[in-house]
């Protein structure tokens, strides 16, 4: 009886304090990947600013040709909606909120229940290309209810991962794209 006692007790004991964590870890995720280019930033940025010309270096346009995807308008405002059967490529919204002269692009992200993000593509000049960095900052918690927050805060790991490897892919792609 006193080992059940004790087991009972360990299993409680961890549960709290796997939701303890959940409630104490940041529900902020930054994700950040970035990539050298032999080119000049003002030969890389019509590529990655204009929406319309995102599938040809997107890895998630890779993992689903047969997405279907519409972009309206140009510059800042310019609107890319995308619909896939691929879970890891879902739907959503990609809208530019701001630019800066060939040098920075900043979108919105929308995917509907799985939530929002935002993301950046920097150009930096550098002495033999452009060093390319492209972030994303999304809040894992944002809409969740009060009770799977703890769960939810736990996702940042998951997230920070998966988009690095695919910010990695895209970016490779880019590179490639682009060096041509």
């Amino acid at each position: 009886m006193a080992i059940f006692r004790n087991a009972i007790s360990g299993l409680i004991g961890l549960l709290l304090l796997v939701v303890i964590g959940g409630l104490i870890l940041p529900s902020d995720v930054h994700v950040e990947r970035n990539i050298l280019i032999n080119a000049s930033p003002a030969e890389i940025f019509p590529v990655v600013s204009d929406l319309s010309k995102w599938s040809t270096w997107s890895p998630w346009a890779k993992m689903d040709p047969n997405m279907a995807l519409t972009v309206e308008g140009d510059g800042v405002g310019q609107t890319m909606h995308w619909q896939s059967e691929d879970p890891m490529v879902g739907t959503g919204t990609q809208e530019i909120t701001a630019m800066g002269e060939s040098s920075y692009i900043q979108t919105h992200l929308d995917f509907g229940q799985q939530g929002t993000a935002d993301a950046a593509l920097q150009l930096t000049p550098q002495d033999n290309g452009t060093l390319v960095d492209w972030s994303l900052d999304t809040d894992v918690s944002a809409g969740v209810p009060p009770i799977m927050k703890p769960v939810s805060s736990y996702l940042r790991f998951v997230l920070e991962s998966a988009v690095g490897q695919d910010y990695e892919a895209g970016l490779s792609n880019l590179k490639a794209l682009i060096e041509q």
